[in-house]
């Protein structure tokens, strides 16, 4: 099974790894962004359990991704890793070049089926801390980043294809210090519904998930190693417990199935329960 590791430079695309062997498509394909941890990780290995092949996108930590991809390769699907700074705007045009290149030489397409806008970082700074630096970054990677790089590639997508953005918890209800992402957040999820009407003639469903508080790094590890908080999650969660990345993974995973065809513009929540 094929499996490679790229990186994407704005001045072309140099190659890291590669297997010994091409096939043609069979399977569907998958763009993920921020693949190589957290939950974007769980959800390439989630759809590489469908069958689904993927190419997903990491910042930095090239070693993680190249486990990734090993990963998905065991399972008997398809992955390729390329470098990505979803807040560097400019570099879109590049990343669309390099992706055709490589759809082409790996699957003979020039189409992909799903994008899942998942990279992204946290803010603990309260509203009144929150300074213009870092509410631009923010502003950078989760709304702009989301929207121009979907903007750069949705002609890729094929017709039935899917569209899912990562939203959060935090816009139904409100925590100390989160103010800047939740803003971005909310953005997100005005974004989906428009990108849902205005892709509707293609029949491309576009919906947004919304996880709950997850035992991931993200943050910092905060929520997956510091057992005072978890257990504080855990009290004002009905499940009585916080999520895991495999709670939400296979269910971005199954929305993506034919099944889910008549689901767009949606914010589906998947907290167990926080806050009810």
């Amino acid at each position: 099974m094929v499996y490679l590791v790229l990186q994407c430079k704005y001045t072309g695309c140099s190659k890291l790894l590669q297997s010994k062997k091409v096939t043609t498509m069979s399977n569907k394909i998958a763009v993920i962004t921020g693949g190589n941890r957290g939950l974007g990780k769980n959800t390439v290995l989630s759809l590489a359990r469908k069958n689904i092949d993927c190419v997903f996108t990491y910042r930095s930590h090239k070693d993680e991704a190249q486990q990734v991809v090993e990963e998905v390769a065991a399972l008997g699907a398809k992955a390729v890793a390329m470098q990505l700074d979803v807040s560097d705007i400019l570099g879109f045009a590049e990343f669309k070049q390099s992706l055709e290149s490589i759809l082409k030489t790996q699957w003979q397409t020039s189409r992909f089926d799903y994008l899942i806008n998942n990279a992204g970082h946290g803010s603990d700074s309260t509203f009144a801390d929150t300074s213009e630096a870092i509410f631009d970054n923010l502003m950078n990677v989760h709304v702009k980043g989301v929207f121009f790089l979907t903007q750069t590639l949705h002609e890729m997508i094929s017709g039935g294809g899917r569209i899912i953005n990562l939203s959060s918890g935090l816009t139904r209800f409100a925590l100390q210090g989160k103010a800047a992402y939740a803003t971005m957040k909310g953005a997100v999820e005005v974004m989906t519904k428009y990108m849902a009407k205005e892709l509707a003639g293609r029949n491309i469903a576009v919906n947004v998930v919304a996880p709950g508080a997850i035992a991931t790094d993200f943050g910092g590890g905060v929520v997956r190693d510091n057992e005072d908080v978890a257990q504080l999650v855990s009290s004002f969660t009905a499940m009585g417990r916080v999520g895991q990345a495999d709670d939400i993974g296979p269910m971005i995973a199954q929305l993506l199935g034919d099944e889910n065809r008549w689901v767009t513009g949606q914010r589906i929540e998947a907290s167990g329960g926080m806050f009810l």
